[in-house]
């Protein structure tokens, strides 16, 4: 018996529906954005506010947003390049500088709406989960955590950056099942969270652990992997330290510092200066005189 191949018709052609530009490239998950954007219609025009948290291979984005028909809005943002100004001059993509750099997001956040002397936030990092409480005053500023396509594993970076927003004094709803250090013992066993493995992430104890491993067994690699933290003193035991001080100069200081930028030396053009008249009639006059000695010779 022949199989019969499926066939595309006219009718379906017809009525095929091109996806959105950002689904084709693969960047947006529009199922999981249309959930974080939509808001309650009886709040009318309230800005539904997204925690947004990016990784490159050398940088950490992270946003406060919301969305509108003319597209997002961003009201507040950090980066992970900023921490030099801070004291962290290396390791700018691991999960403690993912804790830092949603620190400062938080701090410059509530800094910018007034609320970062009503909420302070959690000072004392012991790895514990942490969540805001309504002050006397203003109500917690709150934000969705939006996480774009990275998959959700436990220990993944993105949870280093909102635990450093929730420190920071945003209320951003959350579990402590994505932390590093949580355990499941699997079908009807105890699960919790470690708060000790946990407070090693956020003070960098998984590198200084492998700072010592290295160190060890490969003194070259070492030497070679680790040559920002060598060049500023920083060695393993000296980690949790220079962490702790990054986060209290962030709590002193989180607003942005603007570039300053210098006006060019001289104006350039590129488009072909208008001649004059007379400009134009002695250029003529001198191409003549040209001619007409090329003859004479």
């Amino acid at each position: 018996m022949a199989i019969a191949k499926a066939t595309k018709t006219k009718a379906y052609f017809k009525r095929y529906q091109v996806k959105y530009r950002r689904r084709r490239a693969g960047k947006t998950d529009y199922r999981a954005r249309l959930r974080l954007v939509t808001q309650d219609k009886n709040k009318y025009n309230t800005p539904k506010y997204r925690f947004v948290v990016r990784f490159t291979r050398k940088d950490i984005i992270t946003q406060v947003t919301y969305a509108t028909m003319a597209g997002d809005i961003v009201v507040c943002a950090a980066y992970a390049h900023e921490l030099p100004r801070y004291g962290l001059k290396a390791g700018l993509s691991n999960y403690a500088a993912a804790y830092c750099t949603g620190l400062l997001c938080a701090r410059r956040m509530l800094q910018k709406f007034g609320m970062d002397k009503e909420y302070e936030g959690n000072s004392e990092v012991t790895g514990e989960d942490y969540n805001v409480e309504q002050g006397e005053g203003r109500a917690p500023f709150k934000a969705l955590l939006d996480v774009g396509l990275v998959r959700t594993t436990t220990g993944n970076r993105v949870f280093g950056a909102l635990k450093g927003a929730c420190d920071g004094g945003m209320e951003i709803p959350h579990s402590d099942k994505r932390f590093p250090g949580y355990m499941n013992d699997g079908k009807g066993g105890s699960a919790s969270l470690d708060a000790e493995v946990h407070r090693k992430y956020i003070f960098g104890g998984h590198v200084g652990e492998y700072m010592e491993m290295l160190e060890e067994e490969e003194p070259e690699k070492y030497q070679s992997h680790f040559a920002k933290f060598l060049a500023e003193g920083v060695d393993a035991s000296g980690l949790e330290d220079m962490y702790k001080a990054v986060h209290a100069a962030i709590r002193a200081d989180p607003s942005p510092k603007l570039t300053e930028k210098k006006p060019p030396a001289e104006k350039r053009s590129w488009k072909m200066k208008k001649l004059t008249y007379e400009e134009r009639k002695a250029n003529l006059v001198k191409r003549l005189e040209a001619f007409n000695k090329g003859d004479e010779e």
